[in-house]
């Protein structure tokens, strides 16, 4: 699917031509991944790489590893996760114990990653390790970012399940993994601005507000033609709810494509949208008492339902903490 994706042009939109990019507008991006989230389509093996590490290269990479990588991207045959939570560094970055020392050939790497999506699929990480101490007058000194190839030697990627039983997450260890100078990206040392300009990339998208819309059609079409009044009202106000989201959306995709890196605004739409969509099995479980549902049809929604349910405690993590996110809020609010 996804070199099918590449094949049509769906993959790098907004990248340069000179790699193989489109050129095309962050809206129009945006009205493609909407689509494609909407119809569930399995764009996850590539989309890491779409959303957020192809432009990471193209700001910060060298031009020899946007040359070799970016190409085979937007065909749909390279695929991309991104290391930075740790056990004991989810919310808290800054205390990230992975590393990557100097040695004669380049950098060694030791450490672990966890919560990893799709490790098990991807071809590289674009991993957050520390290169040196932080200073008391700078907590964000001293990290730096690696283009680490997923084959390496002493990289071993063990699977996490989530409730639902898909292996969707993993834990990633490097033990004295060996990489060069060649794939650090950016500077050593001065990671942090980079790294939070690229998750303005993965907070801002539709997919954070429609990863349980399923629920909400189930709940439409349950609901049929003349629902009660309390259910009419229900869905209504969750229709808005969802107008309203998509529209903050749209507004950071504009930003974008004007150049601005919107961090903070990103992380409104990311906490208010997660919160929405991992609230929205509850809400929608509230109004069904007021539905009458044929057999067959209320089995459907059942499993709709459950499904949400168990999906849902990871949304307002992934991407992010809804703790992490109001402390950037806070700062960009000038309360911190």
């Amino acid at each position: 699917f996804s070199q099918r994706c590449g094949a049509a042009g769906f993959i790098g939109m907004t990248w340069p031509r000179k790699y193989g990019g489109g050129e095309r507008g962050f809206l129009e991006r945006f009205v493609v991944s909407e689509e494609m989230i909407a119809a569930g389509a399995p764009v996850w093996a590539h989309w890491v790489a779409d959303r957020q590490s192809g432009p990471m290269l193209i700001h910060y990479g060298r031009d020899a590893m946007r040359q070799r990588i970016l190409p085979r991207i937007i065909a749909g045959e390279c695929y991309f996760c991104i290391g930075m939570s740790e056990p004991d560094s989810g919310s808290d970055l800054f205390s990230l114990r992975s590393r990557a020392e100097r040695v004669s050939e380049g950098w060694s790497v030791n450490g672990r990653k966890i919560w990893t999506s799709n490790a098990h699929r991807s071809h590289y990480m674009i991993a957050l390790l520390r290169t040196s101490l932080a200073t008391e007058e700078n907590r964000r000194h001293g990290l730096t970012q690696f283009l680490i190839p997923m084959d390496s030697a002493g990289l071993t990627v063990r699977p996490i399940h989530n409730l639902t039983g898909a292996h969707e997450f993993n834990e990633v260890t490097f033990d004295d993994v060996l990489v060069t100078d060649e794939h650090v990206i950016g500077e050593v040392d001065m990671a942090w601005k980079q790294a939070t300009n690229e998750l303005a990339y993965e907070r801002s998208g539709p997919e954070r507000f429609l990863e349980t819309i399923a629920v909400l059609h189930g709940l439409i079409h349950a609901a049929g033609q003349a629902p009660e009044p309390r259910t009419a009202e229900g869905i209504g106000r969750l229709v808005a709810q969802v107008a309203t989201l998509r529209q903050m959306s749209l507004s950071v995709a504009g930003m974008l494509h004007d150049g601005k890196v919107p961090e903070v605004e990103a992380a409104v739409v990311k906490e208010m949208g997660t919160n929405w969509e991992q609230a929205l099995p509850g809400t929608a479980r509230d109004l069904v008492p007021d539905i009458i549902v044929g057999p067959g049809n209320r089995e459907q929604l059942d499993e709709i339902l459950r499904q949400a349910t168990l999906i849902a405690p990871k949304l307002t993590i992934q991407g992010g903490t809804r703790e992490v996110l109001r402390g950037i809020i806070a700062r960009g609010l000038g309360l911190r």
